[in-house]
C-alpha cells in the first residue's frame, strides 16, 4: 500500500516536503549556468502562462481561472497549478477537495473539474491547518509541484502565482520556460504601484508579458444603469499600459456575480456562460492563444 500523503507531509522533510514516495534518486536540480540555474519545460505542457498580480485582493486568482477555464470551453487542454503555498485559492475556486493520487510513477495526478485539470497545495493540507515553513521548505514544495505532477499532456497551463514579486516569482522566472506573462490590478493607485513592480520584475527576467487585465475597472448601478469607478479613474491604467507598451487584455466589472461564484465554487464562465463578463474572459483567451501561437 503506497504510503498516505498527509502522514509524511506532517513529519516536514526538508528533502521532500510533500511527501511525495521515492522510487530511486532523487531528482537533481537543473544544471547551473552562469550562476543560474538552466530553464527547462514542465513535462507534457506545450505552453506555460503565469497570471500575477504582485498585490493581494485584486482578483487575480479568479481571472486566472476563468481564463483556464475559457481555454478549456475554446476545446484546448488546458490546467491550472496553484504556485500560492501559504494561501492557495484554486479548491475553493474550482469546488474541488480531497488527496490527489498517485500514478504509477509516482507522480500526483490533477484534480479536475468543468474540464479543467488543477493542483494546488490545498488538496495537500487539511483546509484549516497553515503551511507554517521557511523559504527552504516552501522552494522544495514548489519544485515537486512543477515537475512532480503527471499533467497527461495539456495544450496550455496557467500559473496561478502569489502576491508579491519574492521567491516564488523568481524561482519561476528563472528556471520555467514561460511563453509569457499576465498582470492583473484594479484601477486604484496603490494596486497599479505593486502592479508595475510586477512588470519590471518580468521584464528584468526577459519574460514576455502579454498583457495587462483590468479587474473591478467599474460598477454598473442596476438601478440608474450608471457605472461608477469605484476603485479608481481607468485613465490611470491606461496611461501605464502606454507607458509600458502593454495591450489591455480586458476591462471586468465590479459584478456581485462574479464574487458570489468564485466563492461557490462555479466561476463566471461555468456560471454564466452568455454573460458579457464571459465573452470578456473568451475574447482574452483568443487574444493570448493567438499572441503564444497556441495550437490544439
Amino acid at each position: 500500500m503506497k504510503p498516505r500523503l498527509f502522514s509524511t507531509l506532517r513529519r516536514l522533510q526538508h528533502e521532500n516536503p510533500l511527501g511525495l514516495p521515492r522510487s530511486g534518486a532523487p531528482p537533481q536540480m537543473p544544471r547551473m549556468q552562469r550562476g543560474l540555474p538552466q530553464k527547462r519545460s514542465i513535462k507534457d505542457v506545450k505552453k506555460i502562462i503565469a497570471v500575477s498580480s504582485a498585490k493581494g485582493g485584486v482578483g487575480k486568482s479568479t481571472i486566472a481561472v476563468n481564463l483556464a477555464l475559457s481555454f478549456a470551453r475554446s476545446g484546448y487542454r488546458a490546467g491550472i497549478l496553484d504556485t500560492d503555498i501559504f494561501g492557495p485559492s484554486i479548491p475553493t475556486l474550482l469546488n474541488l477537495s480531497g488527496e490527489p493520487r498517485l500514478s504509477a510513477n509516482n507522480q500526483l495526478i490533477p484534480l479536475a473539474n468543468y474540464g479543467l485539470k488543477s493542483m494546488s497545495m490545498g488538496y495537500l493540507v487539511p483546509e484549516s491547518s497553515p503551511v507554517a515553513w521557511r523559504g527552504l521548505m516552501v522552494m522544495k514544495a514548489l519544485q515537486q509541484l512543477l515537475h512532480e505532477v503527471e499533467w497527461g499532456g495539456l495544450d496550455v497551463l496557467v500559473l496561478d502565482l502569489p502576491p508579491g514579486t519574492g521567491d516564488v516569482q523568481l524561482t519561476i522566472t528563472q528556471q520555467l520556460i514561460l511563453d509569457g506573462a499576465i498582470i492583473v490590478s484594479t484601477p486604484q493607485d496603490l494596486a497599479l504601484k505593486d502592479a508595475v513592480k510586477g512588470v519590471e520584475l518580468f521584464r528584468r527576467v526577459n519574460t514576455n508579458i502579454l498583457g495587462l487585465v483590468s479587474n473591478m475597472s467599474g460598477f454598473q448601478c442596476p438601478g440608474c444603469g450608471e457605472t461608477h469607478n469605484v476603485f479608481g479613474d481607468m485613465d490611470k491604467l491606461r496611461d501605464m499600459c502606454r507607458t509600458y507598451d502593454m495591450r489591455l487584455l480586458g476591462e471586468l466589472p465590479l459584478h456581485a456575480a462574479m464574487g458570489a461564484g468564485a466563492e461557490g465554487g462555479k466561476p463566471t464562465v461555468v456560471a454564466e456562460p452568455d454573460s458579457s463578463r464571459a465573452h470578456i474572459f473568451a475574447s482574452m483567451a483568443n487574444d493570448v492563444a493567438r499572441i503564444i501561437e497556441l495550437q490544439k
